[in-house]
């Protein structure tokens, strides 16, 4: 079982939380330990963890978690809400990188990730998530590349081709009866590919970049009954001409 996973089973879960994402992270800065501190606990990993309720209405939390050396027990350390965070700055919106800033209300930690694409599948999740659960001002996403805060949009842009098609497709059965006998099952077999298609690489976007965005799923969902309503109204067309 992965770190993440783990994390997720002792922390979050005993909570009825899920957590949505992690990123491995280490102090681009050392953090300055009074004189006469000793006797630490060592070295320890640490994890930026984003967290949900399952239960309604949902509270967002930004969890900072470590894993001290020798144990095998992870323990949460601090916890913010999402309306606590008022910013998140991406140190490079021009290409990837592992560093990343997050600004509290109380606070401000510059990070390391443990890879550029592990913070960057971070920050996508935590804009996406921001846009959904934020009751009050939204915190600022700075130095961002756009490709993080757009998915959405993305999305959008597909179902609403998608549409386009379809209606299209419709037209065209109802202005061309004539040639619905001869042609109807190539359409239909056009309009199911052209569909399914488009939904297929809407869903590999959002899988290679590591999305999890459950709005995205269920309009998914919608186009594919669409286009099978589509299908057999097309279909019931057809009969009835060749009748």
């Amino acid at each position: 079982m992965s770190a993440k996973s783990v994390i997720n089973k002792e922390i979050f879960a005993p909570h009825d939380e899920k957590m949505l994402a992690a990123v491995q992270v280490k102090r681009r800065t050392k953090k300055k330990i009074p004189f006469l501190a000793t006797g630490g606990q060592g070295d320890y990993m640490t994890f930026i963890c984003l967290s949900v309720t399952n239960k309604k209405p949902a509270h967002v939390s930004i969890t900072k978690v470590k894993q001290f050396q020798g144990s095998s027990a992870f323990v949460k350390r601090s916890q913010w809400t999402i309306d606590q965070l008022r910013q998140v700055n991406g140190i490079d919106p021009n290409k990837d990188c592992p560093e990343l800033d997050l600004t509290f209300d109380n606070a401000l930690d510059q990070w390391v990730a443990s890879s550029a694409g592990e913070k960057c599948t971070f920050i996508q999740i935590l804009h996406h998530t921001c846009q959904r659960y934020s009751l009050g001002r939204k915190p600022e996403f700075v130095n961002c590349q756009s490709k993080l805060l757009g998915e959405d949009q993305a999305v959008d842009s597909v179902i609403y081709r998608c549409k386009v098609f379809m209606n299209r497709m419709k037209k065209d059965l109802v202005s061309r009866h004539g040639h619905l006998l001869r042609q109807g099952n190539s359409i239909l077999h056009s309009a199911a590919d052209s569909v399914t298609s488009a939904v297929q690489k809407a869903s590999q976007a959002l899988n290679e970049r590591g999305e999890r965005l459950g709005r995205a799923e269920e309009r998914t969902a919608d186009m594919m009954n669409s286009a099978e309503q589509f299908a057999v109204t097309a279909h019931k067309l057809a009969m009835k001409h060749k009748c």
